[in-house]
């Protein structure tokens, strides 16, 4: 792709991702063409269709999420590490309202364009629990699917007027049950630390 094209695919995304993000999934393609200072058929050109523009901002967001995943396994405790990324993860998904169902079809639908960012995404998480649980911070009954699972759920209640209010609240229920305790609460830990330092 030329740099000037590039440029224009670049900025229609980032016009896209503010529209989307105060419209939710259903966003009109025309009211993004005008915000973006250009013809429905320049868009078109470069998404031909909304799911297309969707998945496009999706992979971006996702793959995103996979390298903070990896960010965030070399420099916090891995229940911090943990309960960080799954923040994260519903933020995205809250961005782009409408999103859960695409991302819970996606996961199970190799054909689709989000197919494997969401698989790397659900593979980062489940290395960031699998790290916890390792460390004895979090639940041993739960997998990647539960964590995936749970993030999603966590990100429809956000999109719910009813339950707005209260997704902060119940964020912080489901972590207390999925995290079990500070790894500051490991007696074995300072030991671990001198010996590793």
């Amino acid at each position: 792709m030329r740099a000037d094209a590039r440029k224009n695919r670049d900025h229609l995304l980032a016009v896209a991702g503010t529209v989307i993000t105060e419209q939710g999934a259903e966003a009109s393609m025309r009211d993004i063409a005008r915000r973006a200072d250009t013809g429905l058929a320049t868009l078109l050109r470069h998404f031909p269709t909304r799911e297309a523009l969707f998945e496009a901002l999706l992979r971006t967001s996702f793959d995103e999420l996979t390298a903070k995943a990896g960010e965030l396994e070399t420099s916090n405790s891995p229940d911090d590490a943990l309960v960080s990324w799954l923040r994260d993860f519903v933020a995205v998904a809250h961005d782009y309202r409408g999103v859960v169902a695409s991302m819970m079809a996606a996961i199970e639908a190799p054909e689709s364009a989000l197919h494997t960012s969401c698989v790397s995404m659900r593979a980062a998480g489940t290395r960031l629990l699998a790290r916890a649980q390792a460390e004895g911070t979090a639940r041993t009954d739960i997998d990647g699917t539960d964590l995936y699972a749970l993030a999603g759920s966590l990100a429809w209640l956000h999109d719910q007027p009813a339950l707005a209010p209260r997704a902060d609240h119940l964020f912080d229920v489901v972590v207390s049950a999925m995290v079990t305790g500070p790894a500051s609460d490991d007696p074995n830990k300072e030991r671990r630390s001198r010996a590793e330092g």
